[in-house]
């Protein structure tokens, strides 16, 4: 049965027509019947990982040194800013998870709250961010194997395919196989960001020398201070940020294939402000006060800078191998994820009928194998061209990260208004300050639009292009709405 059958027109302008409200026993009268033949393999520990797999990624690991010789130490307000708006998305999908678990996430929330237009909308925003992040992830985990001699001789595009199979392989078998190797995935990232930690604090305070400098405030005040080139280079550098927390809503999807997530959900989502806390914000500051900012530059990573300067063999290798990690971490999130969000849009019929299908394991293997189509799309063009694969495409997800938010934070307000209302309950775990918390994000996320147009250049070029992905969404719509139409009257006649 599918959630449309209880709201009164899921193709009516008004969404918001009132429809009876369910029982305060009753978690929601609403069903997605992309939810059915799911199975609730991933364990807490797997859902805890996931969550701290999509707070950190190459954005720190690689991203932080070019950032940081651009703003100088401002850029741990950046983190700390992009993190607070981050966890209020997640804290909203929270909420809705906790009143309806669903695999099909914020679609299946868009779909009750916004109807289908809504959820054809979010859905696409969201393939498009993980179609072309995973081009850029493939490219990126065969620039980095690049950096081992044993590897240095093969193409990059037979890499890239090399990287693409190996992954597509696990989600294909079964969510277990997805949650053990994010899991693993996630502890390799954790430990290398502990141990910088420990080790930057030992440097701190025991004023040891790296580099000829020595570690501690000095390094800021003695250089600028913490806006060395003022202040607008660190909000220029909001709209790169905003883009190394784009996996944080992935537990949300995660929820709808666990077992008594109103447990585990609360827990993985709440810590997720901390470890924004300590791993982004915490690195930069101990980056900052260990070298002046322009020790550092973009063609190399912080860590790999500190630990260099400190001469300890092998540190390079590691911190590669760590990087070539969050690559694949991000491709795995990124195929299981549109693998589950285009199932449940295919029932509805704004998806490919084939996105619908699952294999014997509960795996929504059509939706994976159209992501990973993707993913090979960006072999050709890593074959192609080697050189400008990854900024091709990486631009063209922002787009859907931050429309992928936005939809996550309307779906929040408009079920706020409806708990006003009457007609639900709202759970205990709420995403505090509403209706107002969901009004700030979204000015927030527009914000980090007109930022992106300041910045000139690609970011430029990419606001500019987005009146041909609303033309692209509207034309989309009406090829599929006939079937959308013919489906939502199967399920009523059913």
């Amino acid at each position: 049965m599918s959630d449309r059958i209880t709201a009164a027109d899921p193709l009516s302008a008004d969404p918001a027509t009132p429809t009876a409200a369910p029982p305060a026993s009753s978690t929601s009268a609403h069903v997605d019947a992309g939810d059915a033949g799911y199975r609730k393999d991933l364990k807490s520990r797997h859902i805890n990982m996931i969550a701290i797999g999509g707070a950190i990624g190459t954005g720190l690991f690689l991203g932080a040194g070019g950032r940081m010789s651009n703003a100088g130490p401002s850029l741990f307000i950046a983190y700390a800013v992009c993190g607070l708006f981050a966890f209020f998305v997640v804290r909203a999908l929270g909420e809705l998870v906790l009143y309806r678990p669903s695999s099909g996430a914020f679609v299946s929330y868009a779909r009750e709250f916004m109807g289908e237009k809504g959820a054809y909308t979010a859905g696409w925003l969201y393939f498009l961010n993980w179609s072309t992040t995973a081009v850029a992830d493939i490219t990126a985990a065969a620039t980095y194997a690049h950096f081992w001699s044993m590897f240095s001789d093969v193409p990059q595009w037979v890499l890239a395919l090399i990287a693409l199979a190996i992954v597509l392989a696990a989600n294909l078998i079964s969510v277990k196989y997805f949650g053990e190797m994010e899991f693993w995935f996630a502890i390799v990232k954790v430990a290398a960001l502990v141990v910088f930690m420990l080790v930057g604090i030992f440097l701190v305070a025991t004023s040891h020398d790296v580099g000829g400098h020595t570690p501690g405030l000095a390094n800021i005040t003695e250089n600028g201070g913490i806006f060395p080139n003022g202040v607008m280079p660190m909000l220029l550098l909001i709209q790169g940020v905003v883009f190394a927390y784009a996996s944080v809503e992935l537990c949300g999807v995660a929820a709808g294939e666990t077992e008594n997530p109103e447990k585990i959900m609360p827990k993985a989502i709440n810590s997720i402000m901390w470890r924004v806390g300590l791993f982004y914000v915490g690195s930069v500051v101990l980056l900052a006060l260990i070298l002046p900012y322009t020790a550092y530059s973009g063609d190399q990573s912080p860590f790999v800078t500190v630990f260099d300067k400190l001469g300890i063999p092998g540190a390079a290798g590691v911190m590669n191998l760590v990087v070539l990690t969050a690559a694949l971490s991000s491709l795995n999130s990124g195929l299981y994820s549109t693998g589950r969000i285009l199932r449940s849009m295919s029932l509805a019929g704004s998806a490919p009928k084939f996105t619908g299908v699952m294999n014997r394991g509960g795996v929504p293997y059509g939706g994976i194998l159209l992501t990973a189509g993707f993913g090979v799309a960006g072999v050709v063009l890593n074959a192609k061209m080697p050189d400008d694969a990854f900024e091709l495409v990486l631009n063209f997800a922002s787009i859907g990260i931050i429309g992928t938010w936005a939809m996550i934070m309307v779906c929040s307000l408009l079920f706020v208004r409806r708990a006003k209302e009457g007609r639900l309950v709202r759970p205990s775990y709420q995403l505090p300050w509403a209706p107002y918390t969901q009004i700030v994000t979204l000015g927030f996320l527009a914000a980090v639009l007109v930022l992106m147009w300041m910045d000139g250049g690609i970011g430029r070029t990419t606001v500019n292009c987005l009146p041909l992905v609303a033309a692209a969404l509207v034309g989309g719509w009406f090829l599929v709405r006939g079937r959308v139409r013919a489906t939502a009257a199967d399920h009523q006649e059913g």
